[in-house]
């Protein structure tokens, strides 16, 4: 039986902090979906779409090997719907503070509460990107900052040009 795992996030946009636990949790898996979603809630700079491209842009320009297992796809639905309709039991979930384990838990435990049989593996970040996130990089990227060291050359690519392009 292949292990099936899921790592969701908004990933707006796709860090190197990303791209850090998703390859560590593929290493663990026979395949992990990272499952972009769509929240209606979160004005995103990117769309769904385009999330999705530049998630698989950086994990094949991150380790193109380790990317070899890993499928990209979007959802909009409650997560645990989803990994059923994908036949996983196990999420992944990248922790970069204590604060980032608080809400992470709630997490966790909602979705247990939800279906019983899922299990939330949290991986610490490297300490090279603990103190990366999607906002930050959007900041700094807005403020015509580099952020080279934050996300790889096709994601600082697209905020770049996404930034110029509103001139912002």
């Amino acid at each position: 039986m292949s292990v099936i795992a899921v790592y969701p996030g908004t990933f707006d946009p796709f860090t190197y902090g990303h791209c850090d636990v998703a390859c560590r949790a593929a290493k663990l898996v026979d395949k992990l979906i990272i499952a972009v979603s769509v929240h209606m809630k979160k004005n995103t700079l990117f769309s769904a779409d385009e999330r999705i491209a530049l998630t698989q842009d950086a994990l094949a320009e991150y380790n193109a090997e380790l990317a070899q297992k890993m499928v990209v796809l979007k959802f909009d639905n409650l997560l645990v719907d989803f990994m059923k309709q994908h036949q996983c039991d196990t999420i992944f979930r990248g922790l970069r503070a204590t604060t980032d384990f608080e809400y992470e838990f709630q997490m966790a435990s909602i979705n247990r509460q939800l279906k019983a049989d899922i299990d939330t593996v949290f991986l610490p970040a490297d300490d090279k990107f603990h103190f990366v996130s999607s906002s930050m990089v959007r900041e700094i990227a807005s403020l015509a900052g580099d952020v080279s060291q934050f996300v790889t050359p096709v994601v600082k690519r697209a905020i770049t040009k996404k930034f110029a392009h509103l001139n912002i």
